[in-house]
């Protein structure tokens, strides 16, 4: 028993000296550039209502959810995700205000899975939301904000990979395919299984040129290759959504920023309440997303206020598990050992250290 209670439960950890000076700086880091864009940064509870993570949200499954009761009986539930809290809070303290509201925030979120796969179960967030700022001119100046503040944490090679929601779920309605299909064909597009995609879009009879456009946009392609995607599109909805990449990627090349963008029409999300713009962002030494965001213009509804809103977020483990030499920086505090003889002077050495910004202390050995 007393083995057991020093340890942590799977999938979380305990972080320390070093390390957890790091992750505080390069936390400090990303929220001076989300600041520099305009953001005002909020704190929301770490426990909400359960149905601010509702499946009819569209965020988080319910069993993946850690859910526990108060006393009046309410359903609560550990905050898996930022995004629909600062929906909400921006709904209860913006309602009335027409204006435009850039909003930042960092804490921990909570995933209840037993499918880990060397996840972790508590991770660090910090992320932005751009609230009432429906255009393309806002879609580039977030992806631009993600890539400034990739390179001011100390990245140099990364690319961001973006993608269009609505162009996929333009070409499923065309093709008329049920929620469960939807669903299923997510799953298959999500994972890159474009013959598992294939084989199920043949048996439910859907057109050839509409399988073609969901199976060969799959890959990362380049911006040329969007007016010929644009071409071939039959639906208003895949069409507007490849015009808006084409806008984005245009806008990105005018900020200077091209050369770390990429395209993916296969990319999708486990959360459905993205409308548009989707994006991620990989480094070399992560094997997942550091950065994840995408445009979710239909969730403010959900809670009372009918305006658009695009947003990231920096996933802080991933992120400082990928950074190089997180550690070249001596964060050790300076232990001096002192008599009584030596006291004044053992002193003066850890206030002058202290005046340089090093950490440092005295231990008194009598």
């Amino acid at each position: 028993m007393e083995q057991k209670l020093i340890h942590t439960p799977e999938g979380v950890r305990d972080i320390y000296g070093s390390e957890l000076s790091a992750r505080k700086k390069t936390g400090e880091k990303i929220l001076e550039t989300f600041r520099l864009y305009g953001c005002r940064e909020i704190k929301t509870p770490t426990f909400e209502y359960f149905d601010i993570f509702s499946n009819e949200i569209g965020t988080t499954p319910s069993r993946e959810l850690y859910k526990f009761f108060d006393k009046e009986g309410d359903t609560l539930v550990l905050r898996p995700d930022f995004t629909p809290s600062a929906a909400r809070c921006a709904v209860k303290y913006f309602l009335e205000s027409s204006d435009s509201i850039r909003l930042s925030y960092h804490g921990d979120a909570f995933a209840n899975t037993s499918n880990l796969q060397g996840k972790l179960k508590e991770t660090t967030q910090i992320g932005a939301e751009f609230i009432g700022e429906g255009d393309a001119y806002a879609d580039a100046d977030i992806l631009s904000m993600v890539i400034e503040t990739l390179k001011n944490t100390g990245f140099k090679d990364f690319t961001l990979s973006i993608g269009e929601v609505d162009f996929f779920k333009g070409l499923c309605e065309e093709a008329a395919l049920s929620d469960e299909s939807v669903l299923k064909l997510r799953e298959q597009i999500s994972i890159k299984n474009y013959y598992g995609a294939a084989e199920m879009l043949e048996h439910r009879n859907v057109k050839k040129e509409i399988t073609d456009l969901i199976i060969n946009s799959g890959d990362v392609i380049s911006a040329d290759d969007l007016g010929s995607i644009l071409e071939k599109c039959s639906n208003d909805k895949s069409k507007k959504a490849i015009e808006r990449l084409i806008k984005i990627y245009s806008l990105m090349q005018e900020r200077g920023f091209a050369d770390y963008i990429s395209i993916d029409l296969g990319m999708l999300s486990k959360f459905n309440y993205y409308t548009g713009l989707i994006f991620k962002a990989y480094v070399y030494g992560a094997g997942d997303a550091i950065v994840k965001g995408g445009r979710y213009d239909g969730l403010l509804q959900k809670f009372g206020k009918d305006a658009p809103a695009v947003g990231c977020v920096f996933l802080l483990d991933d992120l400082m598990g990928a950074l190089e030499d997180i550690k070249t920086e001596d964060n050790e505090p300076v232990v001096i050992t002192y008599t009584d003889k030596d006291r004044k002077e053992a002193l003066e050495k850890i206030n002058a250290l202290r005046l340089e910004g090093r950490a440092a202390y005295g231990i008194y050995k009598g």
